[in-house]
This record gives C-alpha cells, structure tokens and sequence, in this order.
C-alpha cells in the first residue's frame, strides 16, 4: 500500500460522526445483565439537522439491547431511511445472550473481554450480529466494542464474523487492567483480518499537542501511570470530552498534520437528560446539542469536507490509508 501523505489542499477532510447506541445506566458504573432501558433512543431524530442540514450521515453502533427492543428498532429504521445513518455493532458482552456464571455483578467494570473464553464471546458477538441482520435483512459490517475494550487477540474474532471496519481504538489510552491503546494513529489504518482479507482499523480522533510527545511518556512513565496523559496532553473533537475551542484546535492541527479522518463520537445515554454526569437536566442537553452543531457547521465552512460512515471508509480507493505502524500495544 502506498505511503500516507499530507493530503492537497482541495482533498476532503473525511468527517466520521458515531454514536454508541445503548441501554442507559453506565454513567452509574452498574453493568446489568437485563432489564436494560433504552429510552434514550428515542431521542436520536434531534440528531437528524446533523445529517439532513450539514450534510454528516451517521454512524450507530448499536446494542444488543437496542435491536431487542421494538421501539428502538422503529427509531433505527428512521433514521437510516430518512437520513441516511449507518447501522453499525456495539458489543456489551455483560448484556448480550448467552449469559454465563461466570459474569460478574453489575457494579464495576466487567470482565475484561481478553479474560473470557474465546467461545463464549464468540457467541455473545453471534448473537450482536444475528440481532443486527434480523433488524438490517443484511449484515453488519462496522464495529465497536463496548468501553474500548478490544485487545489485539480479539481482533480476529470480528474479522473471522465478516466485520470490515472496526472502531474500538481510542488513541493516547491505556486503560489500567485493558487495551493499550496508546500509540495507535489517528486515521484508520489496515491490519490483517481474516483468510487475506483485511480489516480496516477506524480510531476516533484524538491527537497529542506535540507529535513527539506520546513516545516520550510512553517510555517514560509505568503501565499504571501512563493514562494520565489523556486529562493534559490530547487534544480532540469529541464533545462530552472536550470544549468547543479544543474542539476547533483538535480539527485544525489533525488536518495540518495531514490527518485525512476526523472522527468524533458520543454516547446515545449522553442525550438523556440525567442520563450522565455532564447532562443533569434538559437545559444541558440542548447546550450540547448545540455545541455538536455549531462545531460540525464550523468544520464544513473551515475545510473541505465529506461526510462519511464508518463502512464508508472501507471503499475509498486502494492506497488511501497505509497498514498498521510499527509500534507496542493493543491497536
């Protein structure tokens, strides 16, 4: 594949927007095996200006939960016929059949995937992606696992279930007990997926202030010390992360850079007033909806831009993302 380059001035900057589309109650730390509510769903047509206005369709990666539940799956079918969103998988292995005695209780962080037996999370993502295809009547070719956590001996579980394009990468992270995620680029690049076929890895945005930064502290810092990074030295574009000037400097410098996607994303249980720590009430739900607007017309009017899914990604011309970087880590 060809090498990556500092894209030409008149090339569009790829815009990547995604939700997890979820059951509400993890900003709690209680993981439940059932009973999960997705009220929250019936939100996502707030978001349809996104897509109908500023010319951004939607990526929905989607729980088990979500396409168990009939409502959900009549505000899913709204939003991908109307405006033209992505149905995509979101693993919640704690909440997706078959369950097991060896799920943990629901206070907490789950097990981590990499700690299951193979064959039991290879049956939980089944059963993800048989839920996806009965809702979709195709199936499902994008991918997030749930709390990013995909370590890289996970990975040829997707690849292996026919997932093309796969966004559980979070750069600049490494998650105490989890995925380390760390070093991993910013734009998508291609690792080795199943029988010759590859799978194209699609991080979200997130970048250092300086580019030599994360390797220093990479090998200056301990394992358990080194995500400490994430509150001082990134910068991105996601917005329950970050205020709207960081917002606009992450997109400035990633596209300088010569970054070619722009990814951001948020939580379906994020627009629920009450549903997170950061929207205690309506009032603050619209302010960040706002702020996601606002941003997204900003970004359209400062570069040349085109909307993207993430299994849009997958068929842009050979060559336009190189194959995985050398470098340790979970990515």
């Amino acid at each position: 594949m060809k090498n990556q380059h500092s894209p030409a001035a008149d090339t569009p900057l790829r815009v990547v927007v995604s939700l997890d589309v979820e059951e509400e109650g993890l900003f709690s730390g209680q993981y439940a095996a059932s009973n999960c509510g997705v009220s929250n769903v019936s939100l996502l047509p707030r978001l349809a200006p996104l897509s109908r206005d500023l010319g951004f369709p939607l990526t929905l990666f989607c729980a088990h939960t979500v396409f168990a539940d009939r409502d959900a799956c009549a505000v899913l079918e709204r939003m991908r016929d109307q405006y033209g969103a992505e149905i995509g998988a979101h693993l919640h292995h704690w909440s997706t059949p078959p369950a097991s005695p060896l799920d943990p209780p629901h206070a907490g962080q789950p097990t981590r995937t990499d700690k299951l037996p193979r064959e039991l999370l290879r049956r939980r993502l089944a059963t993800l992606l048989d839920a996806g295809r009965n809702f979709q009547g195709a199936p499902l070719t994008s991918f997030r696992m749930g709390r990013w956590d995909l370590k890289s001996c996970v990975r040829p579980l997707l690849a292996e279930a026919g997932i093309r394009v796969d966004s559980s990468v979070c750069p600049l992270r490494h998650f105490t007990g989890g995925p380390d995620h760390f070093l991993a680029p910013a734009d998508p690049y291609w690792v080795e997926g199943w029988q010759g076929t590859p799978l194209l890895e699609a991080p979200i945005t997130q970048i250092p202030l300086h580019p030599a930064l994360p390797r220093l502290w990479y090998r200056a810092c301990p394992a358990a010390s080194r995500d400490k990074f994430h509150f001082w030295g990134v910068l991105s574009p996601n917005p329950f992360w970050h205020a709207p000037r960081i917002m606009r400097w992450a997109a400035r410098l990633h596209r300088q850079r010569g970054g070619q996607v722009l990814s951001l994303f948020w939580h379906s249980s994020e627009m629920l007033p009450g549903g997170s720590p950061h929207v205690p009430d309506q009032q603050a739900a619209d302010a960040v909806l706002k702020r996601i607007q606002t941003f997204l017309a900003w970004l359209r009017d400062s570069f040349p831009v085109q909307g993207c899914t993430a299994s849009q990604l997958y068929d842009l011309p050979a060559g336009t993302f190189t194959a995985r970087p050398d470098g340790p880590g979970d990515w």
